[in-house]
């Protein structure tokens, strides 16, 4: 009898799992043949894995009981009370160019356009409702996208920075597939694409120092980054993760994806820099990820190491990854930047800037505006 029981559970486990996840499709796909070999071929690529420059340690098991109490025991806000701000006519305002030729739209978490020197960039573009390969469970956004997928602009290339869920979701890699753009991925992560129905063709994959070539003149270049990666099969080989340097005839742009401190920042500014905007992530991290996750100090020591002006930041304020406030990497970002003297913007969700025509702080902290705790919204 009990057998019986246990067996039904688990047969109606992976029923409900499949269709959740369309038909196991979520996962992705796994890496073989040439791609399979070129992977191989990395020197980042050791003992069967992908590995840091650096020696890196995810949360260690002695770790893991407070962890879990402290996830679900903290008394953090980690979701807003209220509606959050956004900016919901960027696509009018996007199409006008760039008067300075450099312009940024945050649009949630590691979600960005880049507007640079007559070419567009989507960064890691995820429109999804969950970071989860399932429709059903995992990490929700607690806001809507501030753009419509369909009213994104033409675009020039989409930039992947690892496979992760809450950077890289099926259904949107899908949609913008059907608009014929190129994805510009690291070593691994073409296998994903390609099981989601992207052409080939429209596929690049990249080992960190490789470029490519975009209109206009700007060139974009995979970066060391320090992260891991995995997308739930751990039985496969896992994809290569990446930092990214996008520069044209007179701005550059750093984009960080998702990476710990690395010394590796030293020679992306002696190779690429220095850069006008670097867009760090800030947010959903700990202490004990610290090898891993930046954070906003942490943000702020890449900015020095890595020459560029000014910081704006992403990876927060749209999905709980982490046990801290859901405003807190920005406030301690704001508290750390003044104490150096150090150019920060923090747009509103959806809104278009042009970093080098505006002063240090002249987006404002528009989450000061919300209630810390009351539901009465503004």
């Amino acid at each position: 009898m009990i057998a019986a029981l246990v067996a039904f559970s688990t047969l109606l486990v992976v029923v409900l799992a499949w269709i959740s996840t369309d038909h196991f499709r979520a996962f992705g796909g796994a890496p073989a043949g040439a791609r399979l070999d070129r992977m191989r071929a990395s020197a980042r690529f050791v003992d069967g894995k992908f590995q840091n420059l650096e020696p890196t340690a995810l949360m260690g098991l002695g770790a893991l009981p407070g962890a879990l109490r402290h996830w679900i025991f903290g008394k953090e806000m980690r979701v807003p009370a209220c509606p959050l701000p956004m900016v919901t006519d960027a696509a009018a305002r996007l199409a006008t160019p760039a008067a300075s030729g450099l312009r940024v739209t945050w649009l949630g978490h590691s979600t960005t356009i880049l507007e640079i020197d007559g070419a567009r960039i989507l960064t890691d573009p995820v429109w999804g409702q969950r970071a989860s390969p399932s429709r059903w469970i995992g990490p929700g956004r607690y806001h809507p996208p501030p753009l419509a997928l369909a009213d994104l602009p033409p675009l020039d290339a989409v930039l992947i920075s690892h496979e992760h869920y809450d950077h890289l979701d099926m259904a949107t890699v899908q949609a913008l597939g059907a608009r014929g753009v190129t994805f510009h991925v690291p070593l691994g992560v073409g296998a994903h694409l390609e099981a989601w129905g992207i052409a080939p063709d429209r596929i690049v994959e990249h080992d960190w120092w490789q470029a490519a070539a975009l209109p206009g003149g700007v060139r974009i270049v995979s970066t060391p980054a320090r992260h891991f990666n995995g997308r739930g099969l751990p039985w496969r080989a896992g994809a290569l993760w990446t930092s990214w340097s996008i520069g044209g005839p007179r701005h550059r742009v750093f984009f960080s994806g998702d990476t710990g401190p690395t010394a590796a920042f030293d020679e992306i500014a002696r190779r690429e820099g220095p850069f006008d905007v670097a867009l760090l992530e800030i947010g959903q991290y700990h202490q004990s990820w610290g090898t891993i996750h930046l954070g906003p100090t942490g943000a702020l020591e890449a900015l020095a190491r890595l020459q560029a002006r000014t910081l704006i930041p992403i990876h927060w304020s749209t999905f709980v990854l982490a046990y801290h406030g859901w405003s807190e990497p920005a406030e301690t970002l704001l508290d750390e930047a003044g104490k150096r003297g150090v150019a920060v913007l923090t747009p509103r969700l959806g809104q278009p800037i042009e970093p080098t025509a505006m002063a240090p702080g002249e987006t404002g902290a528009w989450w000061r505006a919300l209630p810390p705790i009351s539901p009465r919204c503004p």
